[in-house]
């Protein structure tokens, strides 16, 4: 494998996760702010917790 495909994929995953967030952040904007900064908060949580196994799965692959 060449160097570029070893790139590490956890602020993808970060990143993807935030985004998945706030668009679900905009469904219940307007039933209240709070639900959508809450999923905000979700969806980066829930990436920070997929990012240890992908980087255990990339080591073992």
């Amino acid at each position: 494998m060449s160097a570029q495909q070893k790139q590490d994929r956890s602020t993808w995953v970060i990143g993807g996760t935030t985004l998945m967030g706030l668009g679900v952040g905009f469904i219940f904007l307007t039933i209240s702010p709070f639900i959508m900064v809450a999923s905000l908060l979700i969806g980066i949580g829930l990436g920070l917790v997929i990012v240890p196994f992908l980087s255990h799965y990339s080591e073992t692959h």
